[in-house]
């Protein structure tokens, strides 16, 4: 489906391989480790890092679409048919990387919370936004706009929905003037800050 759409991107923006896997889980990590929602469930910028490098390379470059501009900002996005499990061959090694620099906490918490999205998550086919990242040195520089705009007016020109789990209430402005509206709340456990679903139609 990914390939379907048609994208068009700027010349500062290409389109990630698996070749970028590591840089795609560099900036993500850089990006989120203020996120709520991150913090709590990997603890640290390293587990952070190669558990989104390892997304990146199993499931997000392979079978979605992986964007970068430059190595200050990534976004990572899924088609509707596509599954955002590893396969199983790769599971031992994120769970024994992720135990090594997250410790027990991070592996319980990590998979409660793909429970939680995976029991929320639309049943209408959607273009997914699985994560926009800005290194936070170059954050408000218009980056994570140009970033997500071509994605977003592919979805317009196929007339496809959009969806993502909004993990940072400081982002609820920037997805709202994009057009995403809030759809509910996810709540991974009693100690656990939420995330806010939020869908956008084609326009």
């Amino acid at each position: 489906m990914m390939d379907e759409l048609d994208i068009e991107l700027p010349d500062d923006l290409h389109r990630a391989g698996r070749e970028d896997s590591a840089l795609l889980g560099a900036i993500t990590a850089d990006a989120f480790r203020d996120d709520p929602v991150n913090d709590w469930i990997f603890g640290n910028e390293t587990a952070m890092r190669q558990t989104f490098r390892s997304l990146a390379r199993r499931v997000y470059t392979p079978r979605g679409y992986a964007c970068l501009a430059g190595t200050n900002a990534a976004a990572m996005w899924l088609g509707p048919d596509a599954s955002k499990e590893l396969p199983v061959y790769a599971l031992p090694g994120l769970a024994a990387s992720l135990l090594a620099t997250g410790g027990p906490r991070a592996v319980m918490r990590a998979l409660a919370a793909d429970a939680a999205l995976a029991a929320h998550k639309p049943k209408a086919p959607h273009i997914y936004l699985f994560t926009i990242a800005v290194r936070r040195g170059r954050q408000g520089q218009g980056l994570g706009r140009r970033l997500i705009l071509p994605m977003l007016a592919a979805c317009d020109r196929a007339q496809r929905p959009a969806y993502l789990e909004n993990s940072n209430p400081a982002n609820d402005g920037f997805y709202r003037s994009l057009g995403f509206e809030s759809i509910g709340e996810i709540s991974l456990g009693p100690d656990a800050p939420s995330l806010t679903p939020m869908w956008r139609e084609p326009r």
